[in-house]
Parts: C-alpha cells; sequence; structure tokens
C-alpha cells in the first residue's frame, strides 16, 4: 500500500469515532426532531400526526414572533460588538510579549467561565438595588440613570446582550490573532513602501488577506446567537411577561414546562431553517464584499 494511501486511511480511521459520536449526538436528534414536528405528542403514548399544524400554530403566537425578535436583536449586537471588537484587540495584541499574553488571557477568560456563573455575576451587577452598575452611577452623580436594567421591556434584551458578547470575544480574539499571524511580514513590508499605514493598510491590505475568517466569525456570530440559551434563563428566564424569550428559550418551555414535545420539536426545525437562511443571506453579502 502506497504510503500517501496509508496516511490518508489513518486519518479517516482516526476521525472516525469523532464522525461517529457527532453522527449520533447531533446529525440524528436534527432529523428526528423534525420528524416529530409534524406529530402532536406528549412525550409518553401515541403521537398523533397533524401534518403542518404546529408551524401554523407557532407563525400565529406573537410569543414567537417576538422570541425571533429579540434573537435578531442578539444577532446584530454580535455581529456588530463581537467582531470589531474581537479584530480591535487582535490587532492591538498581535505582537506576542508577555504583557500581551497576560492580556488575551483576560479577555479569554469569561469563556471558561460557566455560562452560568457569568449569568449570575451580570444579574448581580443588574440588580437595582444592590447591583454594580447603579452604584457606580449613583456615585457618578446620574440617579436619573438608575434602573432595573432587566425588568423594563425597553432596554433589558440590549442588557442581556452585553455579557452575552463580554462572554464571547475571547475565542473570536484567538481566532483574529492566528490569521494576522499567517499574514508574511513581506506583504507588509510591501505595504508600507507604497505608502499603506494604518487605516489604509487595514481596509486595503489586512482585511481582504483575512475576510475569509472574518465570515467565519460572523457565521459563528449568528449561529451562537440563534441557539442562546443560558445566559437568558440565569439572568431573566425569559422574563418579565416573556420580553426576553428567545427561540431556544421558547422551544424549552413549550417542550419541558408544558410537555408539548412535537411543537417544540417544530420550533427547534424552525431555528435551523432560520438559521441556514440567516448564513446564506450572510455569505451573499459577503461574498460580494469580499
Amino acid at each position: 500500500m502506497p504510503a500517501s494511501l496509508r496516511s490518508k486511511s489513518f486519518v479517516v480511521l482516526a476521525l472516525l469515532p469523532a464522525l461517529l459520536i457527532f453522527l449520533v449526538f447531533a446529525i440524528i436528534p436534527i432529523f428526528w426532531s423534525a420528524y416529530y414536528g409534524f406529530f402532536d405528542w406528549k412525550g409518553l403514548g401515541a403521537a398523533k400526526f397533524i401534518g403542518l399544524n404546529n408551524y401554523e400554530m407557532m407563525l400565529q403566537d406573537p410569543i414567537f414572533w417576538r422570541a425571533l425578535k429579540n434573537n435578531l436583536i442578539l444577532v446584530a449586537s454580535a455581529i456588530i460588538g463581537q467582531v470589531p471588537i474581537a479584530l480591535l484587540l487582535a490587532l492591538l495584541l498581535l505582537k506576542n510579549s508577555w504583557f500581551n499574553r497576560i492580556l488575551r488571557s483576560a479577555f479569554f477568560l469569561p469563556m471558561v467561565l460557566s455560562t452560568v456563573v457569568v449569568g449570575l455575576i451580570w444579574g448581580y451587577i443588574y440588580h437595582p438595588q444592590i447591583g454594580l452598575l447603579n452604584q457606580v452611577l449613583e456615585v457618578l452623580g446620574l440617579d436619573s440613570w438608575t434602573r432595573a436594567w432587566l425588568d423594563d421591556p425597553k432596554i433589558n434584551m440590549f442588557a442581556v446582550s452585553i455579557p452575552i458578547n463580554w462572554a464571547n470575544i475571547g475565542p473570536y480574539l484567538i481566532i483574529f490573532i492566528a490569521a494576522l499571524q499567517n499574514i508574511s511580514s513581506e506583504i507588509g513590508d510591501a505595504a508600507k513602501i507604497d505608502g499603506a499605514i494604518g487605516w489604509r493598510k487595514l481596509f486595503y491590505v489586512t482585511l481582504p488577506i483575512i475576510w475569509g475568517t472574518v465570515v467565519v466569525t460572523i457565521v459563528l456570530c449568528i449561529s451562537g446567537s440563534l441557539k442562546a440559551f443560558d445566559h437568558v434563563i440565569v439572568m431573566t428566564g425569559g422574563g418579565p411577561a416573556q420580553s426576553t424569550e428567545l427561540l431556544a428559550t421558547y422551544m424549552y418551555n413549550n417542550s419541558f414546562t408544558i410537555y408539548r414535545y412535537g411543537y417544540g420539536s417544530a420550533v427547534s426545525t424552525m431555528i435551523i431553517l432560520i438559521s441556514a437562511l440567516l448564513i446564506g443571506l450572510n455569505y451573499i453579502i459577503t461574498k460580494r464584499r469580499g
């Protein structure tokens, strides 16, 4: 057997266990969930086939549309917040000095923390009586700005998006640093000779080279924002009055609180379809931009 063929066979065999686990616990449940989306099923007993009734009820439910709107707010805040901030930090911390390594670890630390811990920390920060945010505002003489940040329907989704963005900047920072370090120093030298420095170098040299990485991070932002769950459950539970309901919490409440497993399966399928649609639109827009 040729050496190249043996090498490929080894790679396939090495990846096979992980591929099987991913197939069993990720891919198959997606199709299984899509199947039960056509049934009226309580989780136990016989499932009654009802066709597209679950989807019809979903599209007529105002809570579903509110959850979708909230998820789109998270998607927009992630793309506008996480990607530019991570790229800016990567540019500032690109040099491999000991001080920059400490800062990289500090920015990555929130990703290491449990999402429950992050939710609890920010829940206390936003607390209307003992919260750090309101206390700082009072010290600064901005008492009129203090409020119950997680209880006000006008701002609570924006308040929720801040800790989610804070917790997810770290991975994108590492991705951008890796992409920037792969840029040849000769390209940078040539750019200087041509007069491309500062922002000109960023927009006309650096961004075009790492544009593929930018597209990947935007896709990760979209998929991560549409499946957001833990932070909201810990901080608000989807309330008050379902004003911070997300598609994932909407699915969870229908499936595991009121035992509408068929309906919850339809919602989960809809999340996948919406995610695919947004990622497709992102691909079209970024391809033109690229």
